[in-house]
């Protein structure tokens, strides 16, 4: 298990130099895209504070004590409080709620802790990913853009007719990013309505 976390680690102290590498290069090019991030919509969420790092700020977040409950039990704690900078997509309570009990139970036990390492990994991405920087590469890319998590699984980005980021993980489950660009002192955090789950993992 020290392993595996110790191997996560390497993943986002490397990745942070290689990955996602256009977004952020995107992001000081001029503007060009028809939305831009200022005119999204944004849902109210819990206040954080840009000093703290990303673990701190999600443990001291009653919207996400689902969230943090399940990082505690991967025990990725400390890899999500190094220094990055790494971008998190957080579900809100409601978005763990949506999952029926017995598959939350099932992800939360010592024979799928590893299933539930491989979650919670792909709901992050190296580098400081901003919605800025999802919307323009999603209308650089024809409406959909394209994203690779510090695991190597892809997730997906379109705008929907309300002007929300809809993330589409790889079995086609949608979530909306409702509050986003949540500075962190090694990061970024956006709160999302659903729990994303990688192709090559069955809940």
């Amino acid at each position: 298990m020290r392993k595996l976390v110790f191997l996560i680690g390497l993943l986002l102290n490397g990745a942070v130099l290689f990955a996602q590498t256009t977004i952020n290069t995107d992001s000081t090019v001029k503007q060009t895209s028809k939305l831009s991030g200022s005119s999204l919509k944004q849902t109210e969420g819990a206040a954080m504070l840009a000093t703290n790092n990303i673990i701190t700020n999600i443990s001291a977040s009653p919207e996400l004590s689902n969230f943090y409950k399940v990082i505690k039990a991967t025990g990725l704690s400390e890899t999500l409080t190094s220094q990055g900078p790494i971008t998190v997509f957080a579900p809100n309570n409601q978005a763990f709620n949506n999952l029926t009990s017995c598959k939350l139970d099932t992800l939360l036990t010592p024979q799928r802790k590893y299933d539930l390492i491989a979650m919670i990994t792909y709901h992050t991405l190296a580098g400081k990913v901003t919605s800025r920087d999802i919307v323009h590469q999603i209308n650089t890319n024809k409406g959909l853009a394209t994203f690779t998590t510090i695991t190597g699984s892809k997730l997906m980005a379109r705008l929907d007719t309300n002007r929300n980021i809809v993330l589409i993980d790889e079995h086609g489950g949608e979530s909306i990013i409702s509050r986003f660009d949540l500075e962190q002192s090694n990061g970024m955090i956006h709160i999302i309505t659903g729990v994303l789950v990688p192709k090559f993992k069955t809940i």
